[in-house]
């Protein structure tokens, strides 16, 4: 083997890719085996200087053709120095891509450059790690601010709550006095607007992460109802929205407020689909399902669908649709975050469900979630607010931080026919348990108060006697901490704003231990 021979073969063995060209023409002179691995094509002796980018796939990061007077071969001419270009992107003929850093330099005879060689790396593990690592601070720094909007979220919710408590006891006491139908009606209608606010306040509270429910069974076509009423309310005019129902009965077991919310999710994506309006389609259906997709087995299930007239989801891009900040809308001001449809997919997955995406007829896209029906049947129960209160006799400790609410409640816990002494915070509630602990029939105590906590309040209280009934009442209380309390003795718990009746229920109840 001749020197030419043996330098050749010694080229080839670089972990880098060289090529050299001839200055200023830039025809090829020698390029190595790593160079053609890297390009996924052989070196071309047919191509020069002003045509180097489209043969050869070469591209910028934001997917452009590379122009040609910034590729290395040019530049280092142009600076008659060493010159590092890491802002390509070769795509190759196969589809895939190679992210470059390539450093070229300048051979001199005497002033004059004869030739360029120019080293090729191939960085495309440093790009993903670098991707991944952005991703990652993202993911951190947003879930940071998803965390401060939550807790902001669940404090507006929870002094909302404690309005519409007091508005709801109102009603409720002046609707049981008065005899007049019309006025009757009208009460009740206050009365289930504070209901309907109530239902936005979960909603607020959801997002916060501060569940107000167990497991339980609930009816999809309202939690369906619940959702299509506030979008109706909020989406843009331009939106036309079909609901086909499936009557009562389309029933799950679940967390209520985190279905609204996957549901919910939907919808906005949908929204996000049509900036120019369009159809937005619900559709709820009981059926029975030959062949599921895991993790469901072949049954009857509960099928929800969220349909829009939107673009549609591209084949190549729905096996990542589902993934944590994986988002479409890069190219509008609004990006999105990219944690909608993830959040959603880990609610159904939750639930033992799936989720999949296809086609909407005539186009857009359309996501069917597909849950385990529950056969069970349910008990029936008329309306609390239209039962009577229940009639009780004792001494009620009440307990609450807002003057307003606990007046309020207080005239409704006299009507029931208990006395009432009260207390403004719980250290205070504390101290008036100690010296009447052995009096009382039961406490009626709020959840979130500052200094001390209805939570802290009830295990000091429960220490000095835990034979004393206690009912908490709360608008942002977790669930894990209401199993713990109710494991350790908590008699009730009243979500904000509660009706009346329920609390009367819950006295009668607990006083007959």
């Amino acid at each position: 083997m001749g020197d030419d021979g043996l330098l050749s073969g010694a080229i080839d063995q670089l972990p880098l890719g060289v090529w050299i060209a001839r200055a200023p023409t830039g025809e090829l002179l020698l390029a190595n085996q790593m160079f053609r691995d890297i390009m996924g094509t052989d070196a071309r002796a047919d191509v020069a200087v002003g045509g180097y980018s489209e043969p050869y796939g070469i591209y910028r990061t934001d997917g452009q053709l590379y122009p040609e007077a910034e590729l290395p071969f040019g530049r280092a001419l142009a600076a008659r120095t060493t010159v590092t270009v890491d802002d390509i992107v070769i795509h190759r003929g196969d589809g895939s891509r190679v992210h470059v850093r390539a450093h070229a330099r300048p051979v001199f005879d005497g002033d004059v450059i004869t030739h360029v060689v120019i080293a090729f790396a191939d960085i495309t593990a440093e790009r993903e790690a670098e991707q991944r690592r952005r991703t990652a601070e993202a993911g951190t720094a947003l879930a940071h601010r998803l965390e401060a909007l939550g807790n902001l979220a669940a404090g507006v919710a929870h002094d909302f709550n404690n309005m519409l408590a007091q508005i709801r006891v109102l009603a409720s006491l002046l609707r049981m006095r008065e005899g007049d139908p019309t006025r009757v009606a009208d009460l009740h209608r206050i009365e289930e607007a504070t209901d309907r606010a109530a239902a936005l306040t979960r909603s607020l509270l959801a997002f916060g992460r501060h569940p107000s429910s167990r497991n339980a069974r609930v009816d999809l076509d309202e939690v369906v109802a619940a959702v299509v009423d506030l979008v109706r309310r909020t989406f843009d005019r331009h939106i036309t929205i079909d609901v086909v129902t499936a009557g009562p009965g389309a029933n799950v077991v679940g967390d209520r407020n985190q279905l609204e919310q996957a549901v919910m999710n939907l919808a906005l994506n949908a929204r996000e689909a049509m900036p120019r309006g369009g159809r937005l389609g619900f559709r709820i259906a009981v059926e029975d399902l030959a062949a599921p997709p895991a993790p469901l087995a072949p049954g009857r299930h509960v099928v929800v669908e969220v349909s829009d007239s939107g673009p549609g989801v591209p084949v190549e891009l729905r096996p990542r649709i589902f993934e944590p900040y994986f988002t479409t809308k890069l190219d509008r001001e609004s990006p999105g975050t990219g944690l909608g449809l993830a959040t959603t997919y880990g609610v159904i997955q939750a639930h033992g469900g799936a989720i999949e995406v296809g086609d909407a007829a005539p186009h857009g896209a359309r996501f069917t979630i597909m849950l385990p029906y529950d056969a069970s049947q349910p008990v029936a129960a008329p309306p609390a607010g239209r039962r009577p209160l229940v009639a009780g006799s004792g001494l009620i400790l009440l307990v609450d931080d807002e003057d307003g609410l606990r007046r309020s409640v207080r005239r409704a816990i006299e009507r029931m026919g208990y006395q009432v002494i009260e207390a403004a915070d719980g250290a205070a509630a504390v101290a008036v348990f100690r010296e009447r602990h052995r009096e009382l029939a039961a406490v009626v105590i709020d959840h979130v108060m500052p200094a001390m906590s209805g939570r802290d309040a009830f295990m000091l209280m429960h220490a000095i006697d835990p034979g004393v009934p206690v009912v908490l009442t709360s608008g942002r209380l977790d669930t894990p901490d209401q199993e713990e309390l109710t494991a350790l003795g908590l008699g009730a718990v009243l979500p904000k704003p509660f009706d009346v009746v329920e609390l009367s229920s819950a006295l009668s109840r607990l006083a007959e231990r």
